[in-house]
């Protein structure tokens, strides 16, 4: 008799094995500059528009950024700051928010400057998106760094000089040899009024339009649809018909470009294209008010109410050194209470542990 297997058959299970993300470089190829990237969290509370505040300039320092990054009420700052190293972080964007007013620190790591700007408004993303008749945000906009445009600074001053330096190497260096015109979408706005020494912060996506081309056939070769002629009687009349509407001044001289390359279907090379760009957010209003020497701390090298050449009412200068360091006081009790609030919550499992035995 035939003897037959009764053994099961071990049926093969294909590992699933989780695509591996692509690490980003530290070096730019090209150039030969270290990249420099960032993180953007916040120290303390904050309330919900400043939380929105810190994911939108997330966005805005995309890709060389934490989008995702996640903060504990435990966390101080050498938690961060030993995290950064390994990752090539370069820069820190911390918010906090004290009874008056919020505040922004740009800090260079692993030892500073710090630069501290007082916010005196801000609009986020989707305040901006919500004014305009066509917003306007593509999928592929983020995938590059924005340019940057600093317009004022050309002043003296040495702590002028500092933040200019600062916002220069927050983001990568172009080559403009090199540079494809694609990957140019985004520029940030910084622009210094030196009477009322603020600093207007925009963030802009730019984008090309060809001159003497209307809309009907710029959407035409664009879309690659069939267009609807059913009204008209003759195919010239969908050529001709006026289609320009509130973008007729892109044709002017002085906001035209002549293109190196194709960039489209639409700008071609050697064509005039008109550029014009549109706010995405977010937007702030800000005043330096302090540079450290270090990281959120050390010897001051700048206080916008120490100097004794500046003309102040008086009890102003009082009262806003006193906002100051209301908020440097802020940021180091948050760290000794999230310290005290790890202690609590040991000390309570060790009772329970003990309730347990």
């Amino acid at each position: 008799m035939a003897r037959f297997n009764n053994r099961k058959k071990k049926v093969f299970v294909k590992p699933i094995v989780k695509k591996q993300q692509k690490k980003q470089p530290n070096v730019d190829h090209i150039t030969g500059n270290k990249i420099p990237k960032s993180f953007v969290f916040s120290r303390g509370k904050l309330p919900g528009p400043l939380r929105q505040l810190q994911m939108d300039l997330r966005k805005l320092m995309l890709p060389y950024t934490a989008l995702k990054l996640k903060e504990k009420r435990r966390n101080n700052l050498k938690d961060f700051l030993n995290v950064a190293g390994p990752m090539g972080v370069t820069h820190f964007l911390i918010l906090s928010k004290t009874e008056t007013s919020p505040f922004l620190r740009v800090s260079k790591t692993p030892q500073g400057p710090t630069l501290t700007f007082k916010i005196y408004g801000y609009s986020l993303a989707v305040d901006i998106a919500q004014s305009q008749l066509r917003p306007r945000c593509p999928q592929d906009l983020f995938k590059n760094s924005p340019l940057i445009v600093l317009s004022g600074f050309a002043a003296g001053d040495e702590h002028l000089k500092l933040t200019t330096t600062m916002f220069k190497n927050i983001f990568p260096d172009i080559d403009i040899n090199t540079v494809k015109l694609s990957s140019c979408q985004r520029i940030v706005l910084l622009n210094y009024n030196k009477d009322t020494k603020l600093i207007d912060f925009r963030h802009y996506s730019i984008r090309l339009q060809p001159v003497g081309v209307s809309r009907r056939i710029r959407k035409f070769v664009q879309n690659h649809q069939v267009p609807d002629l059913r009204n008209l009687q003759d195919v010239s009349d969908f050529v001709t018909k006026a289609g320009y509407g509130s973008e007729s001044e892109a044709d002017e001289e002085a906001a035209t470009v002549t293109l190196i390359s194709d960039l489209s279907r639409v700008n071609r090379a050697s064509t005039k294209s008109a550029v014009k760009l549109q706010e995405i957010g977010p937007r702030m209003t800000l005043q330096l008010i302090k540079i450290e020497g270090g990281l959120c701390s050390g010897e001051v090298m700048f206080s916008e109410y120490g100097n004794g050449g500046n003309k102040e009412k008086p009890g102003s200068r009082d009262g806003n050194e006193r906002e100051d360091s209301e908020n440097d006081n802020k940021m180091e009790d948050s760290d000794e209470d999230n310290e005290a609030e790890d202690n609590e919550e040991d000390t309570e499992e060790s009772e329970e542990d003990n309730e347990e035995d």
